[in-house]
Formats: structure tokens, sequence, C-alpha cells
């Protein structure tokens, strides 16, 4: 009943990660910062300072950003951007514009995109981001809470466990 079904046209390759974007920065919002970690993040309202991430970037079409170097996996402008950016792939859509040069192994670009500045085309490109932290502090305070609730259940020796799963089985049949 619950057997899978195995057809000669599956195959054993691995699955990709699907990028996502897991933060926003609204189209009324102002930032002035840094951007750095993982993830996806889209960028609607204006963005000054420094990106440096693990993931892809979305400037959307109301979206303006302002940074000397943009570090990010992929890179997909629709809105502005003022600035030179390094990544492993990077789009340009038809209402997206860029000032500045381009370090990439991908690029791609719609009819009506606008690039003032160099690409330079390579067979890989280095980040140089910072090494993915292991976990976030809240992270590793939810670990050690649950670490703790885990020493406090009793733990069952496997005779026990077969023992409980038995009466529990002779319960059901007496109901039943």
């Amino acid at each position: 009943m619950f057997k899978r079904n195995t057809t000669p046209t599956e195959t054993s390759q691995p699955v990709q990660a699907v990028e996502r974007i897991t933060s926003v920065l609204g189209s009324g919002v102002v930032w002035h910062g840094s951007i750095n970690g993982s993830g996806g993040v889209r960028i609607e309202g204006a963005f000054e300072g420094e990106i440096a991430m693990r993931g892809m970037l979305i400037v959307g079409e109301t979206g303006r950003v302002t940074c000397q170097n943009v570090r990010a996996n992929t890179v997909i402008v629709a809105g502005a951007v003022r600035g030179n950016i390094t990544t492993q792939k990077l789009e340009i859509r038809a209402s997206g514009r860029v000032w500045g040069d381009v370090v990439t192994t991908a690029f791609v670009t719609e009819e009506g995109a606008f690039l003032r500045g160099q690409i330079r085309m390579e067979e890989t490109v280095e980040l140089d981001l910072e090494p993915a932290p292991e976990t976030t502090p809240s992270e590793a305070a939810a670990a050690e809470s649950i670490a703790q609730t885990a020493n406090a259940i009793p733990k069952l020796d496997s005779a026990s466990a077969i023992e409980s799963t038995q009466k529990m089985m002779r319960k059901k049949k007496g109901e039943a």
C-alpha cells in the first residue's frame, strides 16, 4: 500500500537547493548599514552600505542600492544599483540599471537593460565571504533549551521499551 513505485525514468541525481527570498526591505524603507549572512534578500526600498551574502539578492523595480561592492551568489537587478557587483550569476532585467563594474561567471540581460561599466567573465568567482556561522546566538539558545528538555525525559532501555509496547498492544486488542 505504501510501496514506492520506481520507474525507469527516475534518476538518482542530487536535488539542487532552491534559492528563495527570506527577507524583504520594503518600498518605503531607507536603510543605511550592511547586509551579511546567508539567505535571499529582496530590496524594494533604498539601501546604502555594504552587501556580502551567500544566496540571492534581488533589487526590485522600486529598489535603489548604493554600495562600493555588492557580493552575492546570484544578483537580479530590476531597479538601480550604483556600485561594483561580484557574483556567480548576474541578471539585469529590462527595467534594471547598473552603474559599476561586474565580475561574474554568468550574465543574463533583457532588451532595455542598462549597464555603464565593464564586465569581466571568469570561470570561477571568489566572493571572499566570511565563513557561514554554524548557529546564531538565538539558535544556540534554542538548541540548549531542547537539550535540557531531552535530559529531563527518562530514558528507557530497549527491554523496557519492548515491554511497554507489548502492554500497549495488549490493551488496544482488549479495547477493540
